[in-house]
């Protein structure tokens, strides 16, 4: 065998062994995946405003977890749907949340939205009460390109009702 054949050979072996080491190429949609998270979050945050509680589920994972405050993890559909309709069901409802961040992993398959929130509502005594705070939802990339909310957070930024005083009992009423 000739010494051309040897090296058109071994040129071919090192070109197929580089073609199969490379690593496959994802294009980077992070820009657009923010984008498009953006977007869910203003509909999600207009679908509560209008109590509309097929809608405001529906933006939730059928695992995801919600913490409230004051609250126990919430887990899945049936339990988001039930402490969103006791809000919704609150006299003077109304508000929404508003982004202030959105970062997509660079895996493009998880990505989050932080904000803040202000809820409206009337109080036992008929007077306005309005509660601000702030929010962190987690998302996911499924396996349709669709993203859903896996874990929603939200707490108050109001101070803590203060405790009774030593000897004194809270009202049951």
């Amino acid at each position: 065998m000739s010494r051309t054949f040897f090296v058109v050979t071994a040129c071919v072996l090192v070109a197929m062994l580089s073609l199969a080491c490379q690593t496959k190429t994802v294009a980077d949609t992070r820009a657009a995946d923010e984008t498009t998270l953006r977007n869910l979050d203003a509909e999600w945050s207009k679908a509560a405003g209008a109590k509309d509680i097929e809608k405001t589920v529906s933006f939730y994972s059928d695992d995801a977890l919600v913490m409230p405050s004051n609250s126990p993890v919430l887990k899945g559909h049936a339990a988001a749907r039930a402490m969103w309709q006791g809000m919704f069901s609150l006299p003077g409802f109304g508000g929404g949340w508003k982004a202030t961040k959105v970062e997509v992993a660079s895996s493009g398959d998880l990505g989050y939205v932080t904000g803040t929130y202000e809820i409206n509502e009337t109080d036992a005594s008929g007077k306005p009460k309005t509660d601000k705070g702030k929010y962190l939802e987690v998302w996911k990339k499924q396996a349709d390109g669709s993203w859903k909310c896996v874990a929603d957070m939200f707490n108050t930024d109001l101070p803590a009702a203060p405790a009774p005083a030593s000897g004194e009992t809270k009202s049951a009423h």
